[in-house]
């Protein structure tokens, strides 16, 4: 009796061990990149990649708190249309280099190395790997969102498992 009541001692603490440490694995990630004072696409306006084809700064008086982050925009238009339907307009992958993230970790995206494919904004670290990752885009795009999943479910830098 004594046996089977430290089995399931044992058994229960190693399921709160291994909760704890999944839980301490993404606890950590942050969905979206931002600086330090918390604005993502660094003050950049996401909406001005579809309307204006352009990167846009945007200005704090046009400011919306979502997702952890503060998104800044060039309008009151855009930030209008940004908060009618958010996920139209963010970037992909948090805003973190497309081409890292398909590379199985996470690196900043610059505002200014950029790209719309099939309605979506990417980033990239800087704009040569921005051509790096375009030769390659669709297998890119692919590996990165099963990355990101694994991210999102196992923490920062972790893959999908």
């Amino acid at each position: 009796m004594r046996i089977k009541s430290l089995t399931i001692i044992a058994i229960l603490i190693s399921i709160g061990a291994l909760a704890a440490a999944c839980s301490r694995a993404t606890e950590n990630f942050d969905q979206v990149n931002k600086t330090a004072d918390g604005k993502a696409l660094s003050g950049y306006d996401p909406v001005a990649y579809f309307s204006a084809e352009k990167p846009t700064k945007g200005d704090a008086q046009y400011a919306y708190s979502w997702n952890g982050a503060s998104w800044l925009f060039s309008s009151a238009e855009n930030l209008e249309k940004f908060r009618s339907n958010p996920e139209a307009y963010a970037p992909q992958f948090g805003g973190y280099c497309a081409y890292a993230v398909s590379e199985g970790h996470t690196a900043n995206g610059d505002p200014e190395a950029w790209k719309i494919v099939d309605g979506k904004l990417y980033l990239n670290y800087n704009k040569e790997i921005k051509q790096k990752w375009e030769e390659n885009q669709t297998e890119r795009i692919e590996k990165g969102v099963t990355n990101w999943e694994g991210f999102k479910k196992n923490g920062l830098d972790q893959k999908a498992k």
